[in-house]
């Protein structure tokens, strides 16, 4: 007779069940994904307004930034000198390697204008989405770009709580629909920022990974936002000269993050514009004029409407 300790031992139909269930358990393990926090958002209204208040110190951005965009006149890879203040304020400068300023989007909110030295053409015009995109390529109105380039989801007009829903996705983010006039819907998805996953919901800085709108079941836009990271505060700004006085920050101090990669498209159409920032600053000193610009000489100035 064999030794008891060899008959004692498993056999290896059992040792290969044991195992495969050992396998099947990690395998679960791995498909369960990320739990949501502790304390969790009780409301998808409760969400935005934590998403609202993460951002809530910063007025607006300045960024020296690289715009990749595609549209019907092809790829174009450029730098930028990015200005987006609230509600919906821009001014983007375009300019080549070589330090020369090929365009200039100035907008605020109302009135639009487009210089475009490489056609020698001066557009004018309201500030609204079709215009914008001349230089984005993306036809979304300013306030949303203004949003979205300060890491805030805007979100769609809606009748109130029964138009809002949430739930937690395994993927580690909170998704918030939004049910909005006009026969538009809307999703968002908000991540909890990793450090925050153990406090109170009411403590929570919650990062905008995602936001998907359509109208009629038609992708109006869908944005993509990475890279999350704490901003620095603007300084104020001085006159080299002496001249004129400082101008301060345009808000109040903050450090909130910000996605240095945000992804705008419209897939229906192939449209697409990706900002990505190399600096980055909160509430920067505005300057007069900021959001206008002089007619260059030579140039032809064409009036633009959207209809």
């Amino acid at each position: 007779m064999r030794p008891s300790a060899r008959l004692d031992a498993p056999s290896w139909p059992h040792r290969l069940a044991r195992a495969l269930g050992v396998a099947a358990l990690v395998s679960a393990s791995w498909g369960c994904g990320h739990p949501p926090p502790a304390s969790q958002m009780p409301s998808a209204q409760a969400a935005i307004d934590r998403m609202r208040a993460t951002q809530a110190c910063g007025n607006g951005i300045q960024a020296a930034a690289k715009i990749d965009h595609f549209g019907e006149g092809g790829r174009v890879r450029g730098d930028l000198l990015l200005f987006a203040v609230k509600p919906a304020r821009l001014r983007m400068d375009v300019v080549s390697p070589f330090g020369v300023t090929l365009a200039t989007l100035a907008s605020d909110g109302k009135r639009f204008s487009l210089s475009d030295l490489r056609d020698k053409r001066f557009f004018i015009g309201p500030a609204e989405a079709c215009n914008i995109a001349r230089l984005t390529t993306v036809p979304i109105p300013g306030h949303v770009l203004v949003g979205l380039l300060r890491g805030e989801a805007p979100v769609l007009k809606n009748g109130g709580d029964a138009d809002k829903t949430i739930e937690w996705s395994r993927r580690g983010y909170y998704v918030v629909r939004v049910r909005g006039t006009r026969d538009a819907e809307q999703e968002v998805h908000l991540a909890p920022h990793p450090d925050d996953f153990g406090k109170p919901w009411s403590e929570q800085r919650l990062r905008v990974k995602d936001v998907l709108v359509k109208q009629q079941g038609v992708v109006l836009y869908h944005a993509e936002l990475s890279d999350h990271r704490a901003a620095k505060m603007a300084a104020e700004r001085v006159d080299p000269d002496g001249i004129d006085p400082p101008v301060p920050p345009s808000g109040p101090m903050c450090e909130a993050e910000l996605p240095r990669k945000l992804h705008v498209e419209v897939p229906g159409k192939d449209e697409d514009v990706q900002f990505r920032y190399d600096t980055v600053t909160w509430n920067p000193p505005i300057i007069e004029g900021l959001w206008t610009q002089p007619v260059p000489g030579g140039v032809q100035v064409v009036r633009v409407d959207c209809e």
